[in-house]
């Protein structure tokens, strides 16, 4: 069983739906530690709420190199394989990205190459002005460049003509789910 680790800055919304993939059996995994640069993120409160060890570590003040090595100390505490990014809002240092090497994936809310280096709403914000007739999402592994990691699975989806930002989010969201649950397996 594949030991996790989480990084999230946000509410963790994929990360419910490996926690139910994990309650359900029909994922063979364990969430060990879930990490949050911000100390009042719904990340944090998701894990509590499923008994999941958490950790807040404070970026302030700091170096990159420096808050990355906190991060890299509380992971190797909690035995963790497999580092999961689910909506984390730093960038990683050269250093962490060599040191955890094909053991970091992200979840990116675009069809990469497409839309790299975007979060959130403004991909989705982008996606409907471009009038992209299909988006998705990209699983790939964690490089020192944003995004620019091998990719391990895309799903997509069709751009409806009465899709909003919020509409477009919630559907790419569920395969954000479907592909974190799916690259797991396969990396595991």
């Amino acid at each position: 069983m594949i030991k996790i680790g989480v990084l999230g800055s946000t509410k963790g919304t994929d990360l419910q739906a490996i926690i139910n993939a994990i309650n359900l059996k029909t994922l063979k995994a364990n969430i060990s530690v879930v990490i949050s640069n911000k100390s009042k993120s719904f990340i944090l409160k998701r894990a509590k709420l499923n008994n999941i060890p958490y950790c807040f570590i404070s970026a302030k003040n700091k170096q990159r190199a420096e808050f990355d090595s906190e991060i890299t100390t509380t992971l190797v505490k909690h035995g963790v394989e497999l580092i999961l990014l689910i909506g984390f809002m730093r960038v990683l240092s050269s250093g962490f990205c060599q040191k955890w090497k094909n053991k970091i994936i992200n979840v990116h809310p675009s069809l990469l190459p497409k839309y790299a280096g975007g979060v959130d709403t403004n991909v989705h914000e982008k996606v409907l002005k471009n009038k992209d007739k299909e988006t998705g999402c990209t699983i790939h592994f964690v490089t020192e460049k944003v995004d620019k990691g091998p990719i391990i699975i895309q799903k997509k989806c069709f751009v409806k003509k009465k899709d909003t930002v919020n509409t477009l989010k919630s559907r790419v969201q569920k395969l954000e789910g479907e592909a974190l649950i799916k690259a797991i397996k396969l990396l595991s």
